[in-house]
């Protein structure tokens, strides 16, 4: 069991499917409590929660809604009372030429994959500095240090998050809060699969720039996001780290 985690309580946005499902799945072995927090519904991940011992509770919420946020902060903490360990995972990863970008589009992309982050926050980091005990992670991209093409809003929202990162992590340092940035590879989720016309290619062929020249899982990505939620990583903050084979390795 991971140290530090032992009855803590976990929010993960965009938990109710893929990685974010892995994430509440480790996180409640771990001994941590879920709020499973996505715009579809969370019952599969819940399921998994219970079956494991542990508690987890579905909500419903548009996380780029200040007040769909400030109704499920509510709901959370009257459930739970509190939140120790935020995971900002929900995104989304478009790919679009450009010139085909519509402003419409741009500002989707930046309000699911960066705004997002910043509503979270202020949802939920004040009760960690009231306990003077936090751990923040947020979800970015190789692809912000990788030659990609068709992905400008995607990457500018993701090289939002890394400097949210290390902005957040200062102001909370000194509150026992650390903050902190994992950046995947192209992971085979349902969005993902969704998003890229020739996936299977898609993914084998940024494998084969990797050092570990194999398509990257959901699971590959879980255990650095267990360490930094836990007592183990109380020196780690402001950080981005790759978790991506090796695709980015400069």
């Amino acid at each position: 069991m991971g140290k530090g985690h032992k009855d803590k309580v976990a929010v993960i946005t965009g938990a109710a499917t893929g990685i974010g499902q892995r994430y509440a799945k480790r996180l409640a072995e771990e001994g941590v409590d879920i709020a499973i927090v996505d715009i579809s519904d969370g019952g599969e991940t819940c399921a998994l929660i219970e079956a494991i011992g542990r508690t987890g509770r579905g909500y419903q919420c548009d996380v780029t809604s200040p007040d769909s946020v400030s109704a499920m902060k509510e709901s959370v903490l009257s459930d739970f009372g509190r939140c120790d360990i935020l995971i900002n995972n929900a995104g989304i990863y478009p790919n679009v030429p450009f010139e085909d970008i519509s402003f419409e589009d741009w500002r989707r992309v930046l309000s699911l994959n960066l705004d997002a982050l910043f509503l979270t926050a202020k949802a939920f980091v004040p009760g960690m500095k009231e306990r003077g005990w936090g751990r923040v992670v947020n979800i970015s991209s190789s692809t912000l240090a990788t030659p990609v093409t068709g992905y400008v809003h995607y990457v500018s929202s993701k090289g939002g998050v890394v400097g949210f990162t290390r902005a957040l992590a200062s102001d909370m340092a000194p509150h026992g809060i650390t903050v902190n940035a994992i950046s995947p590879s192209l992971v085979p989720t349902t969005g993902t699969l969704e998003t890229e016309p020739r996936s299977q290619e898609r993914f084998q062929s940024i494998a084969n720039f990797q050092a570990i020249k194999q398509i990257q899982q959901p699971d590959d990505v879980v255990g650095t996001m267990a360490f930094l939620t836990s007592d183990d990583a109380t020196f780690v903050t402001g950080q981005t780290i790759y978790v991506d084979g090796g695709w980015v390795r400069a």
